[in-house]
């Protein structure tokens, strides 16, 4: 996460540089507020939300509002409506007017306007407002008064305003529901505004009562008014007051699939399909098995190939949850539940091969997710038919470039992946299948299914070198000419060679990929491709295809950024040459591999600018560096039993200290130094993980793996050298039972367990420390240093962005500056936050609550020391809060007794919904003077004068004795 913090414009006294920029901007758009010029206030009233998106904190917000609200009272139509718009689009920053009751007032005095626009206007401002005023009487009884008008733009009005007011304050829809449910009963009210009306019951979930006199008079009015239009209405507002109060969503549910079942307009249907939808996304556990029963009965009943479609849809939602484990239960004394003889199988079987491709993709979705949730044994037959529906499909769509198409595609392509990882088994014919169609197949349905292939072959080894063949020829045919997607199929079916080739490609492979890069790419294809060889750990590649864009970027940036790729994919393959049992070459290696890291960390240091500093990737690099050098020292240390061994008197020695190790030499204490090191590491991978909220998670994992890495060797020399007596395998064992998701962590798994089997066959065998113990420690590094490193995406590519922008209050002048504080009063010390987001919020991770940690430390001392304390000289606070609209604020109380500068830091760490903590920060710091109070002067002041003469006749004293 970028940190991101900055000098507060809330300062109570004083402006920062900031504040000057928020203040100026405010000023332009004030100026143009105060234009004579229609067009000109327009515009700076348009431009208002740019403002709140940049400067988000209260202060200017609240300014700004009550300046708008200004121009709201005093201005015509037309700009009234630029102002409820702009309050609309910032409904986010609402919260954060400070002066509400102001803000309201100068809004709320139009409502006595004549005109009726006027009060339209006023009242959609007010709906709009209506989560920061939802108790406000004045405002409620304005709506209900309007709902009586006339003029039919303030009816419309109110009628907005009330279902804003009534979602937010419980006592405005109890107030409501009664006039509502007049009106709509009423003979007077056109039926137009009726059907207006009725979307205002979904909000009357606040209590049960008032949702079950809400559910009555829908009830009726379904019954009462069977047209179309308002049967639509009243059953999707009935679905959506159920979905909300959660009490009757059963009922709901048999509703619509009665409407669904017995009424005969297909209009009708299509909302009853919709909701159901709608139900299964948000409700699957309420879904009873009778109520799926119905659904298929009806799917497999209906003539209409737009309605089968819409209840495959719903059975294809229902079918990836819980509901489908409850369908197929087997209750006591019923045996008929067996999937194999079910209305749903023989629904999505007779779908299967329909000449709807929606239809065809929803029955092929409802088989897959049979197969691969119901763990029965007797389903050969079920596994048969999703595969060959799945073929069939494939066949059908892959020759199709249409939109519509490839949306089939991918529904199909997910559910070859899902069912290759549910049913291992079944991987090799559905991988098969799709080598056989990549050769006849259009461009953008061969891109798709490159891609399911290689989701395919990261979870399960299944690409052999036997398929590599036929992907070569495949690669060589394409690529004919440099349009956008032959350029994406070069990169997708090149990711699929280097998943195939486990080991170093060829010289052949690497010859036809040139060549065709060569022939027909442009640069980004090759980077792109570079990046895909970087993370499946073909370094030799990589170089190859970095060093050949050097010369093709136009920043230096850029330049040092491929450059320092480049001498990382290239110390990378000076660990290629490793062989066991062969300590000296794996030296010369590993210094070989630190010497072009190295290089390249310089050059990832000069790629860094401000704005992208690559925090990840330099400590990244840096642990690597670290783990390299570690390994290293650890074999000299291992080879120094040989070269170094104990001198004749080591026995005499660890008989006297009463210590069995030193009988060993000094190989005992460097052996202590490298496990504490390799400890160290794994503390530092730790913290690296814990710093990576937007890193996706293949790269946290990675970090992980690399942080076990440190932890396997430090187990390792406790468990054979340093405490073999108490080392403990149990904790270790369980790991290989987990799930490895990607080849390399594949491989890192399986020399992990063979390491620990071979710790625990020497661990209590030999005496430490023998040439067994070096060897096995030797061949441990050796193992873990030849599986290639993988780069995962957050190395390359920041898909998420969160970032914590803070504001202390009080703030200084000037930075350097300390704020003045006296030491008989506490500094309330005011914290706010912005969470500022990417162009895709929350994709891998949300945050939850922010935990902001406030420190203060003595800097210098002033004046004399005093006896104060131990609770008075520090401050050390924690509080934790849940930002609401990107926004968050708290309070600290802080002491400062003790005279002198004191350095105060506000450090910020987020928590997500799983409840992980994450150290993003940011941290930020200010000073704070504390000074002498003016009563404590007074008497410190007396009391030396006082202390004077006595001191004086002290010093007679003394004479008059010599």
């Amino acid at each position: 996460m970028a940190s991101n913090s900055t000098k507060s414009f809330l300062a109570d006294a004083g402006y920062g540089e900031q504040e000057l920029d928020a203040n100026s901007a405010l000023m332009e758009l004030d100026k143009g507020l105060r234009s004579g010029k229609l067009g000109e206030q327009c515009e700076a009233v348009v431009r208002f939300p740019r403002l709140f998106q940049k400067y988000p904190f209260p202060i200017l917000i609240n300014s700004a509002f009550l300046k708008l609200a200004d121009v709201f009272r005093v201005g015509n139509n037309f700009l009234r409506l630029c102002v409820l718009k702009v309050t609309q689009q910032s409904e986010k920053h609402l919260e954060k007017i400070l002066n509400v009751d102001e803000f309201v007032k100068r809004i709320f005095s139009v409502i006595h306007s004549n005109d009726p626009v006027a009060r339209a206007i006023t009242l959609r401002m007010l709906g709009s407002l209506a989560s920061i005023i939802p108790e406000r009487k004045n405002a409620h009884h304005s709506i209900r008064q309007s709902l009586d008008s006339h003029d039919n733009v303030e009816v419309e009005a109110a009628v907005f305003a009330a279902a804003n007011f009534s979602a937010q304050s419980k006592d405005f829809a109890v107030g409501i529901c009664n006039k509502i449910s007049e009106m709509i009963q009423g003979l007077a009210t056109p039926v137009d505004l009726k059907l207006k009306l009725i979307p205002i019951l979904q909000h009357m979930h606040h209590d049960a009562i008032l949702a079950s006199s809400a559910r009555q008079l829908l009830q009726q009015l379904v019954t009462s008014y069977p047209s179309t239009k308002m049967v639509i209405v009243s059953l999707h507002t009935f679905t959506l007051l159920a979905a909300s109060s959660l009490v009757d969503t059963p009922k709901q549910i048999q509703l619509l699939l009665q409407y669904l079942k017995n009424d005969p307009r297909k209009a009708v249907k299509r909302l009853a399909i919709q909701d159901l939808k709608l139900l299964a996304n948000k409700t699957p556990h309420t879904w009873s098995k009778e109520n799926i029963q119905v659904l298929c009965e009806c799917a497999l009943q209906t003539p209409y190939d737009s309605l089968k479609l819409g209840m495959l849809s719903v059975l294809s939602t229902l079918s990836g949850t819980i509901a489908i484990k409850h369908y197929f239960s087997i209750v006591p004394g019923n045996l008929s539940s067996s999937p194999r003889s079910s209305d749903l199988v023989k629904l999505a079987q007779e779908c299967c091969y329909h000449n709807n491709r929606g239809i065809a993709a929803h029955g092929v979705r409802v088989l897959t997710n049979i197969t691969v949730s119901c763990q029965e044994k007797d389903l050969l037959a079920l596994e048969q038919d999703a595969v060959f529906g799945l073929e069939s499909l494939l066949v059908l769509c892959s020759q199709d470039d249409s939109p519509g198409a490839q949306a089939t595609l991918k529904i199909a392509l997910n559910c070859m992946v899902k069912l290759a990882k549910g049913r291992p088994h079944l991987s090799q014919s559905v991988v098969e299948t799709l080598l056989t169609q990549l050769h006849s197949a259009q461009d953008a349905a061969r891109i798709l299914m490159c891609h399911c292939l290689a989701a395919i072959a990261m979870q399960l080894p299944v690409l052999g070198d036997g398929m590599l063949g036929d992907l070569m020829e495949l690669y060589k045919v394409i690529g004919r000419s440099a349009t956008d997607k032959q350029q994406e199929l070069l990169v997708s079916l090149a990711t699929v060679i280097f998943v195939a080739s486990q080991k170093a490609l060829s010289v052949e492979v690497k010859a036809v990929i040139k060549q065709q890069l060569e022939s027909v790419s442009n640069g980004w294809t090759v980077y792109r491709i570079a990046r895909q060889a970087s993370r499946m750990g073909n370094h030799d590649m990589a170089k190859e295809l970095y060093q050949s864009l050097l010369t093709q970027v136009a920043s230096e940036h850029f330049y040092f950024w491929l450059n320092s790729l480049k001498e990382f994919s290239h110390a990378e393959q000076c660990l290629t040459g490793l062989q066991e049992e062969n300590y000296s070459s794996a030296l010369s290696c590993i210094a070989e591999s630190l010497k072009f890291y190295h290089k390249g960390i310089a050059s990832l240091t000069a790629a860094s600018t401000p704005l992208n500093p690559l925090s990840f990737q330099c400590e990244f690099v840096k642990l690597r560096i670290d783990l390299l050098q570690a390994f290293s020292q650890l074999i000299c240390t291992c080879n120094s039993l040989k070269t170094s061994p104990p001198p004749a008197i080591a026995t005499t020695i660890a008989m006297t200290l009463g210590n069995d190790l030193q009988r060993c030499g000094r190989i005992s204490n460097q052996m202590k130094q490298s496990m504490e090191e390799f400890r160290s590491l794994a503390s530092r991978y730790g913290d690296l993980y814990q710093a990576s909220f937007d890193a996706d998670s293949a790269t946290l994992r990675n970090v992980e793996l690399q942080q076990q890495s440190c932890l396997l060797i430090s187990h390792a020399i406790e468990a054979l050298i340093l405490d073999p007596e108490s080392a403990s395998f149990q904790e270790y064992g369980s790991t290989g039972t987990a799930h490895a998701d990607s080849e390399y962590e594949r491989r890192m798994m399986s020399v992990y367990n063979h390491v620990l089997e071979e710790v625990e066959s020497l661990n209590r065998k030999y005496t430490p420390v023998s040439y067994m113990h070096t060897a096995c420690l030797c061949n441990a590094i050796i193992a873990l240093l030849k599986v290639p490193l993988s780069f995962q995406r957050y190395f390359f590519q920041k898909l998420q962005s969160t970032s914590i922008k803070l504001a202390l209050s009080p703030s200084p002048r000037n930075p350097a500056e300390p704020i003045a504080v006296q030491n008989n009063q506490q500094l309330a010390l005011k914290v706010e936050g912005v969470v500022q987001h990417g162009s895709k919020p929350g994709l891998f991770r949300k945050i939850q609550s922010v935990c902001l940690n406030v420190s203060s430390t003595l800097q210098s001392k002033s004046g004399q020391d005093y006896k104060i304390p131990i609770d008075n000289m520090t401050n050390e606070m924690e509080q934790r809060v849940e930002p609401h609209n990107d926004y968050f604020s708290t309070q600290f109380l802080l002491n400062f007794a003790i005279l002198g500068t004191h350095n105060i830091t506000v450090e910020s760490s987020v928590k997500d919904a799983n409840g992980i903590v994450w150290k993003t920060g940011p941290r930020t710091t200010i000073f704070v003077k504390s000074l002498e109070d003016l009563y404590s002067q007074q008497i410190r002041l007396r009391q030396q004068r006082a202390q004077q003469p006595l001191q004086q006749q002290q010093q007679r004293n003394a004479y008059t004795w010599f």
